[in-house]
């Protein structure tokens, strides 16, 4: 996925986007104003209102389109016919370019999901099921032990874990030296470490979920020599 253009190659529209989503990111969705948005794109605050209804608009198509946006990129990226393995790892790699690349929409997402109209927030919820079954297929067949059937919890945690540990960067990455804070890892060095430990988690549940199945054939099988 790539980085978001400058504003001059962007449409007005996508110009709102990306000040709104920075702005709600750094002082939340209530703590911002319309006219605030409009000041940032360079047109009045009711002149917003010829691309979006509202407020409550701009982030719905925030939140929706991040959902989209991953889930139509997962399916392209799992489309490919490259293999369980190779396929997984595309799908990290998408989500990790997407954790760095578009911190104030992770931001976004993690704090402000509730303050969606309750038909939006299902849709959102639609959408990122959508996604979390496709890393689950995959996962179960990139790691043979995630396959049988009493492993897929172990799988499905694995993944929630990982969408975990992806999306910590805005607190990883960054970092301001001008607010006094410490210089984080460079992106390319934080995209292979969390490469490395997404590949990883999914490889110790597998093994976890290969140690449970020993156990449960080995209680099955009742003492030696009963």
């Amino acid at each position: 996925m790539p980085n978001v253009p400058a504003a001059s190659a962007l449409s007005r529209r996508d110009q709102i986007r990306r000040e709104a989503a920075r702005l709600f990111a750094a002082r939340g969705f209530l703590g911002v104003g319309v006219d605030e948005i409009g000041k940032a794109v360079g047109i009045s605050g009711p002149g917003l209102y010829r691309h979006f209804a509202g407020k409550d608009a701009m982030l719905a198509d925030l939140l929706i389109g991040i959902s989209e946006r991953l889930l139509d990129e997962g399916r392209r990226r799992a489309g490919r016919g490259e293999g369980p393995a190779a396929t997984l790892d595309a799908l990290i790699g998408g989500h990790v370019d997407f954790a760095l690349d578009d911190r104030d929409l992770i931001t976004l997402h993690d704090r402000e999901l509730l303050n969606l109209k309750e038909e939006d927030r299902r849709t959102v919820r639609r959408l990122q099921r959508g996604y979390v079954e496709l890393w689950v297929e995959v996962v179960r067949q990139a790691y043979p032990p995630l396959a049988d059937p009493a492993a897929e919890p172990v799988a499905r945690a694995a993944v929630h874990a990982v969408f975990g540990l992806i999306n910590s960067t805005p607190h990883s990455l960054g970092s301001n030296p001008d607010q006094g804070e410490r210089t984080a890892l460079q992106r390319d060095g934080m995209a292979a470490l969390l490469h490395t430990l997404a590949h990883g988690a999914f490889a110790a549940a597998a093994e976890s979920a290969a140690a449970a199945t020993v156990t449960a054939a080995t209680a099955a099988a009742g003492p030696a020599g009963a």
